[in-house]
Formats: C-alpha cells, sequence, structure tokens
C-alpha cells in the first residue's frame, strides 16, 4: 500500500506531463529486480482497480510516459462495468463530454462498441438537437405534421423505445409532447432563448405532489386487483369507495403531465372517469404522439 501511495503522489503532481518509467521504478524500489517494468504493470493494476485512470503517453517499456487523470473515482469503485457501460452511453447521449471527463470514462472514438444506443439515422441528428436544446434552453423550429413548430422544449424522454419531445408552442401555454422520430428540419436557436411554462413548486421528492397547476380533483375507476398499482404510481388517493369489482379513486391533482404520464404506464389498469376538461388532455396527447 504503500508503494501505490508513493506512485500515486507521483503521479498526481506530474500532471499531463506525465512521469517515465524509469523514473517510476525508481520510485516504487524496483530498480535491480526481476523485469521492473512488469512490477510496475502489476501496481498500476491495482491503482486502476480503485479507481484511478492511469494512461501511457510514449513507448513500450523503459520508454513509456505515464499520466495519471485525477477523476472522481466514487461511481467507478461502487459501479460494475455494465452499470460503468449505462452512464457512459447516457453521458454521450446527452452530450456531456464534461461527465465523461470528470468520471474518467473513455471516449466514445475509444469504445465505439458502446457508443450512445441511438439509431444511426436522421433521428439520432434530430435528438442530439434537442437534447441540447432543452439543456440549453433553446428555441426549436421543425416541421411536424405537415406544420413548421416553434416550440420552448421542456424535457425529452424515452418510452417504450421511443423519444419524445415536451414543450409548448410559442404563444401557446399548453405543454404537447412531439414524436423527434416524426420532427424534420430540426434547428435550435441561440442558448437562453426559450421559456418554460411558468414556475413551479416541488413540495416533495413525487411529481403528483408538485404544485405545477390549479388543483383539480380527477376520478378514476379501476378494478380492484390493480388497485395497488394505481396506488404505486399515483400515490395515496384523497378518497377511495368500492363498487363492487371496481373501486372509484379521487386525486387532487396540481401537476397534470405527471398525471398523464403515470395514467400511460398503467394503460388498461385504470380508466379516467373525469373531468372533462383531463379526459379531453389526454386524448390530445394520445393523438398527438400518433401524429394525428
Amino acid at each position: 500500500m504503500e508503494r501505490l501511495v508513493r506512485l500515486a503522489t507521483v503521479l498526481h503532481h506530474a500532471g499531463k506531463q506525465g512521469v517515465s518509467a524509469e523514473r517510476l521504478v525508481a520510485v516504487a524500489g524496483f530498480e535491480g529486480g526481476k523485469d521492473p517494468i512488469s512490477q510496475l504493470s502489476r501496481e498500476f493494476r491495482h491503482l486502476r482497480e480503485l479507481g484511478w485512470q492511469i494512461d501511457n503517453l510514449g513507448g513500450v517499456g523503459t520508454d513509456g510516459v505515464y499520466r495519471m487523470t485525477s477523476v472522481d473515482n466514487r461511481l467507478r469503485v461502487r459501479l460494475t462495468p455494465g452499470q460503468q457501460t449505462a452512464l457512459r452511453r447516457a453521458a454521450l447521449a446527452a452530450n456531456r463530454d464534461d461527465l465523461v471527463e470528470r468520471l474518467g470514462l473513455p471516449e466514445v472514438s475509444d469504445l465505439p462498441e458502446v457508443a450512445a444506443p441511438v439509431p444511426a439515422t436522421g433521428e439520432h441528428a434530430s435528438l442530439s438537437i434537442v437534447t441540447r436544446a432543452v439543456r440549453l434552453g433553446c428555441l426549436l423550429r421543425f416541421r411536424y405534421s405537415g406544420s413548421d413548430r416553434v416550440v420552448h422544449p421542456e424535457a425529452a424522454r424515452a418510452q417504450n423505445g421511443t423519444w419524445y419531445l415536451r414543450g409548448h408552442e410559442d404563444g401557446d401555454d399548453v405543454v404537447k409532447s412531439f414524436v423527434v422520430s416524426r420532427m424534420g428540419d430540426v434547428v435550435a436557436d441561440d442558448p437562453g432563448t426559450a421559456t418554460r411554462s411558468g414556475a413551479s413548486r416541488h413540495t416533495g421528492l413525487h411529481p403528483m405532489t408538485w404544485e405545477i397547476d390549479p388543483p383539480v380533483e380527477v376520478v378514476l375507476r379501476a378494478p380492484a386487483e390493480y388497485v395497488a398499482d394505481v396506488r404505486r404510481w399515483l400515490l395515496a388517493p384523497e378518497s377511495e369507495t368500492d363498487q363492487g369489482d371496481m373501486v372509484e379513486l379521487r386525486y387532487r391533482v396540481t401537476n397534470r403531465a405527471a398525471l398523464r404520464s403515470r395514467l400511460h404506464e398503467l394503460g388498461p389498469r385504470v380508466h379516467l372517469v373525469g373531468p372533462d376538461d383531463v379526459r379531453a388532455e389526454l386524448i390530445a396527447e394520445l393523438a398527438e404522439m400518433a401524429g394525428e
């Protein structure tokens, strides 16, 4: 352990210039020993297992020059290789090169087999523009369902393998969903040109508790065997009424978008009874997703 600390200290202070293999052999105390480069490589393996990133900038053997990149080791130590791959993909899909560097994740050019799992089609380019616009607050312009749209983006998310953009059109406060693969001629304006729809109060971690919209009482009906699923997705209702094989649940809703998202997940396990305007919003969103 003392040898590892000495090596890590020398590499850390050398920074981007790195340290020659000959000097590292001396620091580790391997001079005069049998195959000191192999012994040095063994110590590097121990350091890499602890989460450090060590690269050879020079040649092989004694011609090597080694650099250690100081990264945030905590996630690399705790995550399995598969989890690290998933994290790398997420960072690349979100265009977060800063996270790739800070977490010590290899660049995508070095790992083509683990590139972001987005189809290499027109949707890939559109999705890159959309995610960047969401992150930087860029106004989006695109062609959709035969019309030119100007949209203030709110979020981008995948559901059942399909990517959706959520946002409100310029001059309209209603938040809509757009299928990214159906968006044509996507162009993003400068960062900061988009506005988000009204400030919201996040009174809890669950989105159903966020106070975004005026409160409304929503009535749902579900078979008794699916009531637990409804509670899990929507939290506990204000009241429940048994109706034979069905149960009526009443919710005080202040985040309609979160309600609609969870109703999509629940599918036929629950029926939205009312009010009519909430039903109309759900039907309109489904039609928008279907491209109608």
